[in-house]
């Protein structure tokens, strides 16, 4: 290799990472208008086929039905959360919901033999794990309130990365076709390799926000639906905490409602325990089962033991992002040493098919 060829490729490299190291502050904006872009751009080409060729209006109009669908109920939906979620914990921090009277109810109803068995837990006994509980919830509430704050004091920063994102959402609409094709032919692989990934890429993000998102949305829908008509506090936010939840595969909206269901079997509410372990197994269990296969189908699901742990571990490193980024890099991951293992066979059955000839 030249040393003009050397020098060109260290160029390369660093402007690129110089580039990415300038998108951070606002790569939430940019990955979201990316995800939205490929999610809706089968709208938009229709859209273009129905204005004979009006890209820019085609992209306006895609990029308002954006707005409409997605980016308006996700924003009310977050409003919602955050003041019923600071609702809850001013009433808790005014005794107006008693967690301590709670607490008592459920002791006196436990047999001795819970208690005991805490013990054995090292968990000091039911009393000490009531401190616990209420003071998780505290912290849980002064987290949310500090979330709050934070949001007040970069009210700025929000607008401008939201100003980003549909900047952008419009451009990689009117221009996504093209920019793919550049994409495609810059990318250092075969034609073959480069049009699996690419394929794979797409297949993957709308398989996983059109599915796993929309059934998730349902299932903490339902979930909060029931928890309202069985008056529970807080539906909304223990609807919104589903259905976030609800995208992690076999466990996911259980853990809400079954400790749900437990806490009013212990308070003596029997009937509205029975009802709600109804709704949580045959319909918050059944639609994962009845949508799932349609709306991801079977060419792009993974695993569920690799959804959950692309799912946890993304989550831990890009926070609420990760709920796509996890499994994203997951298929990718899977999907390259697939192409590899190919490849390999390939290679080996070669000399098997000259000796052949």
């Amino acid at each position: 290799m030249s040393i003009q060829r050397t020098s060109f490729y260290v160029l390369l490299a660093l402007v690129t990472i110089a580039f990415i190291w300038l998108l951070l502050p606002y790569y939430t904006a940019v990955f979201w208008a990316v995800i939205l872009a490929i999610i809706f751009f089968p709208v938009h080409s229709r859209l273009e086929r129905m204005l004979r060729g009006r890209s820019g209006i085609a992209a306006l109009l895609t990029v308002l039905l954006c707005i409409c669908l997605v980016i308006l109920p996700a924003m009310i939906i977050l409003g919602s959360l955050i003041q019923e979620g600071t609702s809850l914990y001013q009433r808790i921090s005014s005794n107006e919901i008693d967690l301590n009277a709670y607490f008592t109810r459920i002791q006196d109803s436990l047999p001795a033999f819970v208690d005991n068995w805490l013990n054995s837990l090292r968990l000091g006994g039911f009393a000490e794990l009531r401190e616990r509980i209420s003071s998780g919830f505290m912290e849980a509430g002064q987290s949310i309130a500090g979330s709050v704050l934070s949001f007040g004091q970069n009210t700025l920063q929000f607008f401008i990365s939201f100003g980003i994102m549909l900047y952008l959402l419009f451009f990689l609409f009117r221009d996504g076709a093209a920019l793919g094709r550049t994409i495609r032919h810059a990318i250092p692989l075969s034609d073959d390799y480069t049009r699996q990934f690419v394929d794979k890429f797409a297949a993957v993000v709308r398989a996983t926000v059109k599915g796993n998102i929309i059934i998730a949305m349902i299932q903490g829908t339902i979930g909060g639906i029931a928890f309202w008509a069985l008056g529970i506090e807080a539906a909304l936010l223990w609807g919104v905490v589903m259905t976030f939840l609800s995208m992690l595969p076999a466990i996911g909206a259980a853990l809400v409602w079954v400790p749900a269901a437990i806490w009013l079997f212990l308070m003596g509410a029997w009937l509205k325990g029975v009802i709600l372990v109804l709704i949580g197994v045959l319909v918050i269990g059944l639609i994962d089962n009845l949508l799932r296969p349609p709306l991801v189908g079977k060419g792009t699901r993974l695993p569920d033991y690799v959804v959950l742990i692309s799912t946890v571990g993304g989550i831990s490193l890009f926070g609420i992002n990760g709920f796509v980024i996890g499994p994203l890099i997951a298929a990718l991951f899977i999907a390259a040493w697939s192409l590899f293992a190919q490849q390999q066979n390939a290679e080996k059955s070669e000399p098997t098919d000259t000796k052949g000839m």
